[in-house]
Order: structure tokens, then sequence, then C-alpha cells
């Protein structure tokens, strides 16, 4: 929010007359009450002569494009000869007799934009007649400033000088800073002067008067009727109507400054006094020219189809859920958000009908997003608004504009609804100290909460009931009177004590084995990513996966960030081979990447019971509600592309094959310290023949292999991509505490080749050796395959290496090659394997 710091200073000065702070302790203010700001600017700096004048006589020029005056100003002794000033000017808002500021030969307006004597239009320009853009003061204006009597009788009280001729800065206050302040979303009272005042009333330890303590304007009777419907949701409703009004009136300088110092840009009389009670006291209000409003009021929900033209001159259509203000003719208003166009205020206005309300802050939120429409208004209802500041916004708006527009209060008031009492709070007066660690009595504790306007009462065991106010919906909890009162004693008091780390305690086994995973492939060669757990809705169809395939049961995303991916991954791959692609395509065409997150299996229909949270939930609804909740299995994957080993003058490279994707999985395994047991499968993405399935006992584990040759087509890969994907909680967790035991017994070592059919899966052969060889056998590895047509169509040759030794003695060549045999019959009755000769 943009305020200037004068109004800051004028709302604090009302309970200490003559207060003021400089600007940068005026931002250590706000910080200290924990609003940040984004700094404070001065307004432009303007040098020279810049002075009151008077227009005496103007002279409309004929034969050029646009209307241009030649305009004779009176400014005093400024010019050194008493003499009016010949200025042209092009703007049509002023008059003669107008009193004006003007800026004389040798002034540098903002922007360096300098004033001199020139000819123009066949006359001598000596000087401009400034506008309040050109002064610095907004962004645009349609035409030059005007300051009335009262304008320059307000300046004259102040103790300044307003003769012609006199020095305009201290009349237009141009000597400010325009603070911006950071306010967040649970704090929408700080929208306002009143706010931000509390507040720093607070950071300073000063009285506060409340400006929305006016003198209430009597009333009788109702002004119109209004029926307010209880499914618009809205608390409060209310009207006030002020006629006779000269709408054309100009809004007094004091108050365009401050509108324009706030980024509020001046419209008219009655626009401009709504805005200025919005911006002083945080309560949106609209006023209706009352002579377009036919009959009594209703506040209801749009019909789906109904069209409303708003002030900004777009027809909408609404929606059911939309809530608008409707007269006998039609929808006149958008409630909270913006006004209709059939009732707008406008110059032949006379009577106005000014309505304030408390709209419900979750509709005029939906309103706002659905038609694409943010407004001021809607900014503050959508943070919520203090109900009870209908009837002081009514009664100062229509004071303001009786006074500068001439109008008379009408007698009658309509207010439909009541202001909802705040749920009181108990809270033990000690639980800020606990919280924070610093010792604050009770009394300051007492203190601090009356300051934010909670009422305090003290109850039996030092236990506070407190009622919040009504500006303060987000204090709904003893958490947040604790903030309160820590962020008015200031944060900065509480000492930072790292807590001491309790002794025994370190990362659990489960999180010891994400470590050594990551780290195992990491050495391997493989790089890191961060899978998405979105996953793209079409993807298992392109896989061509079964309808009934357990990774269709995902969890879709109700808002999502992306349509097209709505859905929670249950497999890291499609992910993995996303950001595969996009390396590929940026020219990275040989690489090997791991992940390792959590997937995501819906359970049941994907729906959570709603619990009644007054009191605890029985067991059985708390099962229920935990069972309803989606598996989240922590996943390892590896994907790889192009080639492992690149061509050196030495010989050519290697690319990925499908024995890089299964020993990726051994890797994992082996950082698990778990044997996998690997067989031939078929699984999609894999492709059906050259893919390996893990087992863990009779737990399936993940996969492994060349993706299908479509697969990769689908997803723009290169050929013959390889990939792994194990669930690493259905590994068990094994912890290899003790140290590692070594004989001092040498070793036999003796190789043993086998003729076997290809069918035959190297790794079973392997397993049936070291089942076979007994407790002699230390360690068993394959070092070759080989194939040729004398062992047959069909057949292969598989060479393994065997280290045999005893723990207890020199284990003899007869003992070992006596556990060889036994490992080659039971090679050869399980798989009718045959000595190589």
């Amino acid at each position: 929010m943009f305020i200037p710091q004068s109004w800051v200073t004028d709302i604090v000065a009302a309970a200490q007359p003559g207060w003021s702070v400089s600007p940068d302790e005026l931002d250590s203010g706000f910080v200290r009450v924990g609003f940040e700001t984004e700094g404070h600017e001065p307004l432009p700096v303007i040098d020279g002569p810049l002075v009151i004048g008077h227009v005496d006589a103007i002279e409309e020029l004929e034969g050029f494009k646009k209307p241009i005056r030649y305009c004779q100003v009176s400014v005093g002794n400024a010019n050194e000869t008493g003499e009016p000033q010949n200025i042209i000017c092009g703007a049509r808002n002023f008059a003669e007799g107008d009193t004006v500021v003007v800026a004389l030969p040798g002034c540098v307006l903002p922007g360096g934009f300098a004033i001199s004597a020139r000819k123009t239009y066949g006359k001598v320009s000596e000087g401009m007649i400034c506008s309040a853009a050109e002064l610095g003061l907004t962004d645009s204006s349609s035409g030059i400033m005007t300051l009335s009597e009262q304008d320059l009788a307000d300046a004259a009280e102040r103790g300044v000088q307003t003769s012609l001729g006199a020095d305009a800065r201290p009349v237009l206050g141009l000597d400010d800073e325009v603070f911006e302040v950071n306010i967040t979303p649970d704090r929408g009272y700080a929208l306002s002067g009143r706010g931000l005042g509390r507040e720093i009333a607070s950071a300073f330890n000063l009285d506060f008067v409340d400006p929305a303590d006016i003198e209430p304007i009597a009333t009788d009777g109702d002004t119109i009727g209004v029926e307010l419907r209880p499914e618009t949701e809205a608390t409060r409703f209310g009207l006030r109507r002020v006629t006779g009004v000269d709408a054309s009136a100009p809004t007094p300088y004091w108050m365009q400054r401050r509108l324009m110092l706030a980024g509020q840009r001046c419209v008219n009389l009655p626009t401009d006094i709504t805005n200025y009670v919005m911006l002083l006291l945080g309560q949106p209000m609209h006023a209706f020219d009352a002579a377009a409003i036919t009959g009594d009021l209703t506040v209801r929900r749009a019909e789906k189809g109904e069209k409303l033209t708003t002030l900004d001159h777009v027809e909408r259509t609404l929606d059911p859920e939309d809530v608008v203000i409707c007269d006998e003719s039609g929808i006149q208003s958008l409630a909270g958000v913006m006004g209709g166009l059939t009732s707008e205020v406008s110059e032949t206005t006379t009577d106005v009908l000014l309505e304030a309300a408390n709209w419900s802050p979750l509709y005029t939120f939906r309103t706002g997003r659905r038609h694409k429409l943010s407004s001021e208004a809607s900014r503050r209802f959508e943070r919520g608004v203090d109900p009870a500041l209908v009837e002081p916004a009514l009664d100062l708006a229509c004071q303001l504009l009786a006074t500068y527009g001439g109008g008379e209060i009408d007698s009658g008031r309509t207010l439909v609804g009541e202001v909802p009492t705040p749920k009181p709070i108990d809270m033990a007066a000690t639980k800020p100290s606990k919280v924070a660690g610093v010792e604050y009595a009770e009394a300051t504790v007492v203190a601090r909460l009356e300051e934010v306007g909670c009422t305090v009462e003290s109850t039996a065991g030092a236990v506070l009931t407190i009622t919040p106010p009504t500006w303060r919906p987000d204090l709904t909890m003893p958490e947040d009177l604790v903030e309160e009162v820590l962020r008015l004693e200031g944060l900065e008091d509480i000492p930072v004590v790292l807590p001491v780390a309790p002794a025994g305690r370190g990362l659990s086994p489960r999180q010891q084995l994400r470590r050594r995973v990551g780290h195992a492939l990491a050495h391997a060669g493989y790089l890191e990513i961060l899978p998405t757990p979105f996953t793209a809705n079409d993807v298992f169809d392109s896989w061509g996966l079964a309808q009934d395939d357990p990774r269709r049961n995902t969890v879709k995303v109700i808002n999502p960030l992306e349509s097209d991916r709505a859905q929670l991954g249950t497999t890291l791959l499609p992910a993995m081979l996303d950001s595969l692609r996009r390396n590929v395509a940026r020219g990275q065409v040989d690489l090997a990447l791991y992940g390792v997150e959590q997937v995501t299996h819906a359970q049941g229909d994907g729906r959570s019971p709603m619990l009644d949270t007054s009191a605890r939930p029985a067991d059985s609804e708390v099962d229920a509600l935990i069972a309803s909740l989606p598996k989240q299995p922590l996943h390892v994957a590896s994907v790889a592309c192009g080639r492992v080993e690149l061509d050196t003058p030495w010989g050519k490279g290697r690319a990925y094959s499908v024995a890089d994707a299964i020993d990726a999985a051994r890797i994992v395994g082996r950082a698990a310290g778990v044997e996998l047991e690997i067989s031939a499968a078929e699984e999609l993405p894999w492709h059906p023949g050259r893919c390996a399935k893990f087992t863990v006992g009779d737990t399936v584990v993940g996969f492994a292999g060349e993706l299908h040759p479509q697969v990769c087509r689908e997803a723009n890969l290169p050929e013959r991509t390889c990939a792994m994907e194990l669930n690493l909680d259905a590994l068990p967790v094994v912890e290899n505490r003790p140290a590692p035991k070594l004989s001092p017994f040498p070793a036999v070592l003796q190789d043993v080749a086998l003729v076997v059919a290809d069918e035959v899966p190297a790794a079973a052969v392997q397993q049936t050796l070291a089942e076979g060889a007994g407790e002699l056998l230390e360690d068993i590895r394959i070092f070759d395959v080989y194939r040729s047509a004398a062992l047959g169509e069909g057949r292969r040759s598989l060479t393994f290496a065997l280290r045999f030794r005893a723990p207890d003695r020199t284990l003899t060549e007869e003992e070992a090659s006596q556990a060889r045999r036994s490992a080659v019959e039971l090679a050869a009755e399980r798989h009718q394997a045959e000595l190589r000769g």
C-alpha cells in the first residue's frame, strides 16, 4: 500500500499533537512491528520559481488543430514586474478567476523539464500553468490543477503564505515522502491509514485515537428497503442518502493530494470521497446516482447468463456464484468488486446514495478471479474488512459530501445485519514467555493485547480470556495472540540460541539407505535429478499399458499447474524420460541420469472421510482416514542413452546396454546390502526380450532393461534407451555393522566352463553353482560368455571363476575340486549343463 508520511503523521498526531519523525525512523517503525516496506521516496524536487497565480483573462486562439488558450495570469511580484504573465495553455478545465500553480521561466519541473519564455502558436508564452502530473504528484492527470479558496484557507491555517506570487511548494505540500508498505494477506486491516497508524503508534509506544470514532449522525427510519439474502454470506449492508449535491464541485486539494500519493485517480467529488474513506478507514464504499435507482434493493446471487456492464465499460456475463446488488430495473453493482455503469455518478448527479457493506471474502475473491477483475475494494474484502465500520464509514462520507458538495444528509439510514461477536480465546499468561524463551510479565502481555484492540479478562490460574477486535479476524487461537505480543515487544530482542542435538540420534536406517543408494549411483557415473511428481495424462496410453495395470491407479490433482499433467506419478520413469529427452534435444546425447523420489498410488476411491473435529474421532474413523490416504513408496530409477565409454585413440567406445541397466539395479542392491534375484520378464515399457525382473524372496521389487522401440519413438528418445526402476521401500534394511573377518589361510582358485542352452539365465546357473559348492565357496563371478558352431546352435558357454577358502585351515586342492564337482553336478541336474572340453 502506498501512503504519504504526512498522512500517517496526522493520524498518529491526533493523540499527541506535534509528533513527527524522520522518514528513516518511520521506516524502522514499520519494520519493528512486522511490516516490510519497499522503501520510501521523496516527492520530485522542483527547482526555481513555482508560484501561486490568478487567471485574470483567457483569450481563445483559433485556426489551430486543437483548442488553444492565451491566458493572462497574475503572479504578484514573483516576476519582479507586477505585470500579468502571458501563458499558452491547452487545458479546458479552468476559467477566469481560478487560482492556479504557475512555473515561471527558470523553474525546472520533475524529469529535468526546464521552463523558459518561448514563442508558440504565434504568441510568447512566459511560463506554464501546471497539472498534478507535471508536479510529480501523480502519473497522469486530465487537466491543470486549480486551488479553491478553502484550499488556500487550509494552507493559511498551517501558517503558509498564500498570496499571489507566493511559493507554491508549501501550499501543495511537496516536502513529503511516499512509503510503499507490504501488507500480508492475513492483515487486511492494515490496508488503511487507520490500520497503519495504529501500528506506528504501537511501534513508538504512543496513544492512538481511532479515526473511526466519529460523532454519529442521527437517523430516522430507513432510506430504502433492502433484502439481504442469506446465500450471499454478506454480514452487513448499509445505505445513506445525500441530496442536493453539486457533483461537479471540486474535490478539496488536501483530499486530492492524499488520493494521488496513495495511487488513486481523482474522478469526481462523490467518488473521491468514497475512495478517501476506504483509504482512511479500510471500508470500501460505492456511490450510486440515486435517480438511477428504482424501488427497493435486493442483494442476491446472480442468475446464470445475466449480464452487467461495469464502470470500466466492459459487459460481463455473470456466474451463479457472483453476488449482485439489484433494484427493480435490474443489476446495479457487482458486490465487493465494481459498480455498474447505469447508476454511475456523473456531473449532473444531485442525489447520491452511499453504500457500505461487509462481503464474503471467498465470494469476492472468486468473482474477481472469474472475471479477471481486481479493484482496491475487492483487494480489501478478500482479506477481511471490519464489519463494525459500516456506520462510521457512511457517516464520514455523508459529512464530507455535505461539506464539500453542498448537499443535505437525509435523516434515513438503512442498515441490515449485525456485527458478529468475535469468539473469546483462552490463553495462559505465561505462554508468550514459554514460546519466546523471554520472560514477559502478565501486565506486559495484557497491555500489548489491549494495544491491538483486544479485550482481556484475567481468570483463575493466570489464564487470560481474550476477545479479539472486530478488525482482526486473523486472531483465532492462542498462537496468534502470542505472535502479537512477540512482534510488539520486539522480535529482535528474542535471543538466538541454537538447540543442542540429543545424543545418540542420527539418520534412520531408511534415510541411510537412501543416502547410500544415491552415493553409489553417483560414483557409478549417473547424474542425479529431482523428478517432477506430475505425470502426463496420456503417458500410460502411449506405453500401451492394460486398463487394469496397477500403475494406472493414479491420484488426480483437482487444481493442477498444467491441465495436461493432472495426476501424480505411480512410477518415476515418465519424469526421468522427459528430462532425458530435454537433454538430448539440447545436444547431450551421451547421458546417464538417476532420481530417488516417492511415487503415489491411490487407495480406494481416492476420497478421504470428513471427520468431526469438535472431539477426538474414534479409532475406527482414524483407521479409515489413514487407509484412504495414498501410498507413497520410495523409488529409485535410472535412464541412460548414448555411449557409456567414448571413442578414444586406443579403441572404439561402448554404448549403454541392457547389461548396464541391470548393473545399475545391482549397484542399488549392493548399497542396500541385499542380493537381488534376476530373471527374464516382459513388462512395458521395456522391450519384451531385453527386460530383467528383480525379486527379493517372493517380492518383485523392480525391472530393468532396454525400452520398447515404440516407447522410444513416442517419447522422441534415441533407440535402445535403457532404464531401471526399483522400489526401495520393498528392500529389507540390512545393517552390516560387524567388521569383516579376514582369514589368515590362503584361497584356492578354480574355473569352470559350462555349456547351457541360450534360454537358461546366467544368473540362475551362477546361483546353482554357489548352492552346490557349499560353505567352502567364498566368491563366484562370471567372466566369459562364448558361442561357436562347435557348441551347437542355441547353446553357449559360461565361464565362472570360483574362490574357495576354509576359515580354520589351509584348504587342499582336492577339497576345492570336490566342492567344484558338486557344483557342476547340481548345475547338470537343474540346467542340463555340460562341462566344456
